[in-house]
């Protein structure tokens, strides 16, 4: 059960880094380079929510006993 919930954890923060960073790329038509919208992604705490859920979901994958 903790495999499970480790894992619906880090699909949700997935989800939620993935869809915050596809939102930010609506800056790039409003003038913003590519380089200006890298910067601005890093600087964001919720763009650090994909790859610590993608962390997530592999350790739960691979550390289920079944």
């Amino acid at each position: 059960m903790v495999f499970l919930t480790l894992f619906l954890v880090g699909f949700g923060l997935a989800v939620s880094g993935g869809v915050t960073l596809i939102l930010y790329l609506n800056f790039i038509p409003a003038g913003l380079s590519w380089i200006d919208y890298f910067l601005f992604a890093v600087g964001r705490l919720e763009c650090y929510f994909l790859p610590l859920g993608l962390l997530l979901i592999i350790i739960a994958i691979y550390k289920y006993p079944g």
